[in-house]
């Protein structure tokens, strides 16, 4: 298994046993984990661990949760590599899952998230300081307030207006933005592509949004 650690750390590790059914409801992707880590004799790391709060039974039910948390541990998995260290990765994370755990209106914030996820591996779109630029280029990756063929209007409204009613257009714009500043600045030095569990995820809440 590989895991982040709350050091802003990649680890991997053999969970001796793994089969066993105890060990298999433990090691479970999305799941919070205290971990035991043993190193010895240069062979890998041994793993042990014990569940943790927040528990994955409580949006075990929600597709739409439950769909967000794969997505966001597909999207960190992209985002360190082990031996890195990428500082708040996991800060920025805990507090956002945290967050679609436990309250009802949390879709901003999954949005906010992307954007957080973007600054701290390097590639910031700050588009608090862009506020009187309406469009945001998708070949330049730049605000500006002239309109091309590759701008789209940037959606301030829906990241910063708590009282705004979702729609799907806004939604779709977020998600291509991030779509494309996290292929073309990250994912294209690796030869990746964004996971099968992050467009799932844009497809179920595009859907619910058109429905």
């Amino acid at each position: 298994i590989k895991f982040l650690s709350d050091t802003d750390e990649l680890i991997s590790g053999i969970v001796y046993g793994g089969l066993s059914k105890k060990k298999i409801n433990i090691f479970q992707i999305g799941f919070y984990l205290n971990l035991e880590v043993s190193f010895k004799n240069n062979r890998p790391p041994s793993i042990n661990a014990e569940l943790s709060e927040p528990y994955v039974s409580n949006i075990i039910n929600d597709k739409y949760k439950l769909n967000c948390l794969l997505c966001v541990t597909s999207l960190i998995n992209l985002s360190i590599v082990e031996g890195q260290k990428v500082k708040n990765i996991y800060n920025i994370s805990n507090d956002f899952l945290n967050t679609m755990f436990f309250k009802k209106k949390w879709i901003r914030n999954f949005f906010i998230f992307l954007f957080k996820l973007l600054k701290i591996i390097g590639y910031e779109i700050d588009y608090n300081h862009n506020l009187n630029n309406k469009y945001f280029n998708l070949e330049t990756l730049e605000f500006s307030n002239n309109i091309t063929n590759h701008s789209i209007e940037f959606p301030y409204k829906l990241l910063n207006d708590k009282n705004i009613n979702f729609d799907y257009v806004s939604i779709e714009q977020i998600f291509k933005i991030f779509e494309t500043v996290f292929t073309k600045n990250h994912l294209s030095n690796f030869n990746l592509q964004l996971p099968n569990q992050y467009h799932l995820f844009k497809k179920v809440i595009i859907e619910r949004l058109k429905s």
